[in-house]
């Protein structure tokens, strides 16, 4: 006899997300949930209620209250209607807790561990959000120099996501694959590959993110690769000025011996 596998199928991040806020005690703060989390499986939980937190963190610190926080998110999150509402409360509590952005950042830090790879990812869903109305505010800019030092990122990590968000900064296709401009072009092609590798779908779930969050991938892709091929098409044009100039001084050469 032939059994059928009916597989529940799996909660979305904004259900799991409504469970953790509803476990909060009356009066508790936001800030509390991140305590809670530290299991693997919750990862994806703490990821997103860290962006959002952030997120109206941010918003508060430089006035932008009004904005619709909704379509901000959105810049990172694929977001339901019918969901919208625990992402919303996210934002709304974070907003309203006496905790400063500071406490968060290093809430967030503890429980992913310093320099980790979702700090990263979480940095980036805070330019996202940051730039979605086409600015970038000094305030914005004093608040994420500050969440990277608590995070404890690199300030070349912060410089290459200046140089893929905000259009006045100078652009640094090195800094965007985290190597300097005397990297060898091995270095540079095994960071290019590492860079693609760390943003694969697959490695961005396994490390926490939500599926609902995998859109950071499409436009870090993008940047990886646009950065590795303007670092290859400068290395290509300097080794045939390089070239050119070899060969005119020993065409030089050849002709003093001929006098």
């Amino acid at each position: 006899m032939m059994t059928t596998d009916i597989s529940t199928p799996p909660r979305s991040i904004w259900l799991r997300i409504g469970d953790a806020l509803a476990a909060l005690a009356r009066g508790q703060g936001l800030s509390v949930v991140f305590d809670r989390l530290q299991s693997a499986p919750e990862r994806s939980v703490g990821f997103t209620i860290a962006v959002i937190a952030l997120g109206a963190k941010m918003a508060k610190a430089d006035g932008l209250v009004t904005r619709d926080e909704v379509a901000a998110f959105r810049e990172v999150f694929a977001i339901a209607p019918a969901e919208e509402q625990n992402a919303s409360r996210v934002f709304n509590l974070a907003r309203q807790d006496v905790a400063g952005y500071d406490a968060y950042a290093r809430k967030i830090g503890a429980l992913f561990g310093a320099g980790d790879p979702v700090l990263v990812d979480v940095l980036e869903g805070l330019f996202h959000i940051a730039t979605a109305d086409g600015e970038y505010h000094p305030h914005e800019d004093a608040f994420l120099r500050d969440v990277t030092r608590i995070f404890g990122l690199s300030d070349g990590c912060f410089r290459g996501m200046l140089s893929r968000f905000v259009p006045e900064a100078p652009p640094d296709p090195y800094d965007i694959l985290g190597v300097g401009p005397d990297a060898a072009d091995d270095e540079v092609r095994a960071a290019w590959g590492r860079a693609v590798r760390e943003s694969h779908p697959d490695r961005m779930i396994s490390r926490g993110l939500p599926p609902e969050a995998l859109r950071l991938a499409e436009r870090r892709l993008v940047d990886i690769n646009k950065a590795w091929e303007e670092i290859r098409a400068e290395r290509r044009k300097a080794g045939k000025k390089a070239a050119g100039k070899e060969t005119a001084g020993q065409g030089a050469a050849d002709a003093d011996r001929n006098l």
